[in-house]
């Protein structure tokens, strides 16, 4: 096809939006595209672009032209532009793909254009928009309360701990969304409460609220250079938004012993008190003894002893392999 016979057949400009982001902010190509289009087509009535498009003194025709309609409809040189629905447009591109395959039709330049790209984290505003469906329709998730699914996030805690230890990537992502799941379950749990409802919007509002205050070194005036420095300034803003009257408060009693003994060893030893051991020689008395001189030496020792399992466990599987 020569210059003359393409310029001829005109040109099909397919326009994408992404439903993330707020209607009406589109690119300045795509606003290019859209005044200067000879026709703009939009299959879909109720497209949440159209009333800003028209605002924008676009015109816009409701139609759901065929392939060999949109050919027809470019011919003389005229430029269509179709502004693709949510499921986007399939059987129209398939249809375009098959006319060119064919090579029996002068074909019109053909032109993807996104119009809005999603923001980083944009898929977050899916996953809250399925929960909020499942809430409502799910007999099962519609009953769900935070003490009935208390336990299936230590269980997903649990399982992220072991794809991380794992090293599986794949496995590593999987359960980070499980975990996230959890979060955004509660806070749509929340939303019904009738007392004091709250919803994912103030969950994600506190924690940047909370970590804008914890790193006055990156959102304000103060300095850190170190590591140190960073949890310097970590634990004294800590301390003033808590205003605890005993280092062992917020530190939750039902995590495993040994990750408690070390949690308690630390806070003791941040603070610089001189704290003894309870009297006794028993069992428990010398696992935290263990345990109060791991964290001392810089080692996790609910991690050490985890690890340690880890291979005792393929011990045992490899005893069960070589006496079946």
């Amino acid at each position: 096809m020569n210059d003359t016979t393409a310029a001829a057949a005109g040109r099909v400009i397919l326009l994408t939006t992404s439903h993330r982001v707020a209607p009406g902010l589109l690119s300045w190509p795509a606003w290019q595209a859209l005044h200067g289009a000879d026709e703009v087509l939009c299959a879909d009535a109720g497209h949440p672009q159209l009333p800003y498009l028209r605002e924008a003194g676009v015109a816009v025709t409701q139609a759901s032209p065929t392939a060999e309609d949109l050919v027809a409809a470019c011919a003389g040189g005229r430029t269509v532009l179709v502004v693709a629905t949510a499921e986007g447009e399939r059987p129209l591109t398939d249809g375009l793909a098959r006319l060119a395959g064919s090579g029996r039709v002068a074909m019109p330049e053909l032109e993807l254009l996104p119009a809005s790209y999603d923001l980083p984290g944009a898929r977050l505003l899916d996953l809250v928009q399925v929960m909020d469906q499942i809430r409502d329709e799910c007999p099962w998730s519609s009953r769900q309360t935070h003490e009935g699914l208390a336990k299936y996030a230590i269980e997903e805690a649990y399982e992220l701990v072991e794809a991380i230890e794992d090293g599986d990537r794949e496995e590593l992502r999987e359960e980070l969304g499980d975990v996230l799941l959890q979060v955004v379950f509660h806070a749509r749990i929340a939303e019904d409460d009738a007392q004091e409802p709250f919803s994912v919007d103030d969950v994600a509002a506190g924690i940047v609220e909370k970590l804008i205050h914890r790193h006055p070194h990156v959102f304000g005036d103060d300095a850190a250079d170190t590591p140190e420095d960073v949890k310097a300034h970590w634990l004294r803003t800590k301390a003033e938004e808590k205003q605890r009257t005993s280092l062992t408060e917020g530190i939750p009693l039902a995590q495993p012993s040994l990750a408690l003994a070390a949690k308690l060893a630390s806070r003791v030893r941040t603070a610089g008190l001189n704290v003894p051991l309870p009297p006794g020689e028993d069992m428990g008395h010398q696992l935290l003894t263990l345990a109060l001189t791991a964290e001392a030496q810089g080692i996790d020792p609910e991690e050490a002893l985890r690890k340690t399992t880890r291979a005792y466990r393929d011990a045992v599987r490899a005893a069960e392999t070589a006496t079946s």
